[in-house]
């Protein structure tokens, strides 16, 4: 039959594994170091991974493909746990892909007795009512770990004097990584924002008065965190409505950080104001390689 399917440029695809976590049914591998689609029985066509890959090497085409197995996904699926099968399940929920959702919930049902865990709690965080990314960190509700808060420093913070380790923060907010952040939050209102790769902080010494002074922050991890659309949904709001003067993008040099760079591109583009974007690229090293308007 003819239907939509993943296709990969291999010219373009340089082996980061980004696009992996984010094919739920498990179509992707890394094999000889490119991202390759091991079967067209897994691969739902709906394009999770485009994405996520910050080399574009990945496209949607139609062509001739053994139709999807959504039974075959699950068999293999559920041997990842029920955090995989939930943002699968989910993932079909958001396509409005129904069909596969009954297959799948009732495969489940009718193999309860040989999973890891219960179904009752599969379906249950499936279908729980969603969070907008307005109320993420509200204080009203929810962990209490992700309440918005600003954090109040004197204006002349002091300095570390020659031979003490210890340095000012720079840290204006609570929560900071992008899944927490409310977008709304007061100390995004008319900031200078920096969206920094986990690693950033651990690979710079001197972060915090090089880029997290004076600015708002969001941290995220292009290669390991999930659901990584909502991250552009919360760049635009900030942008439109918390109104960002300038993003910064400081990334690490290593090829899957550039998923972020992609991300902040892809918000910027969809936002009805325009904001200068600038990358800041760091080596493992610490030092930076790379600072330029994008």
């Amino acid at each position: 039959m003819i239907r939509d399917v993943v296709k990969i440029d291999e010219d373009k695809c340089n082996g980061c594994g980004v696009c992996i976590p984010s094919c739920h049914e498990g179509a992707l591998q890394i094999i000889d170091g490119k991202a390759r689609l091991i079967s067209d029985l897994m691969c739902d066509g709906l394009g999770a991974c485009l994405n996520h890959c910050p080399q574009d090497a990945m496209t949607i085409e139609k062509r001739e493909a053994e139709p999807y197995d959504e039974i075959k996904v699950m068999e293999i699926m559920v041997d990842k746990g029920i955090n995989t099968v939930v943002a699968h399940l989910k993932h079909l929920k958001e396509h409005n892909e129904i069909t596969f959702l009954k297959q799948a919930v009732n495969w489940l049902k009718e193999n309860e007795s040989q999973l890891s865990f219960k179904v009752d709690d599969v379906i249950r965080q499936v279908h729980k009512p969603q969070v907008s990314v307005m109320q993420q960190g509200h204080a009203g509700g929810g962990c209490p770990g992700s309440a918005a808060r600003s954090i109040e420093r004197p204006s002349a913070a002091p300095v570390a004097s020659e031979g003490n380790g210890d340095a000012p923060s720079e840290l204006r907010q609570w929560p900071v990584q992008m899944h927490l952040v409310n977008p709304m939050a007061p100390y995004f209102r008319d900031s200078d924002m920096v969206l920094a790769a986990d690693c950033v902080a651990f690979a710079m010494g001197n972060f915090h008065s090089k880029f997290l002074k004076g600015r708002s922050v969001g941290i995220a991890c292009p290669k390991l965190d999930n659901n990584q659309e909502v991250y552009v949904d919360k760049l635009v709001q900030m942008i439109d409505q918390a109104k960002i003067n300038t993003m910064t993008v400081a990334i690490m040099q290593v090829p899957c950080c550039g998923g972020l760079l992609q991300q902040a591109k892809m918000a910027v583009e969809k936002a009805s104001r325009k904001i200068p974007l600038k990358l800041a690229m760091i080596s493992i090293e610490g030092e930076i390689l790379k600072e330029e308007w994008v």
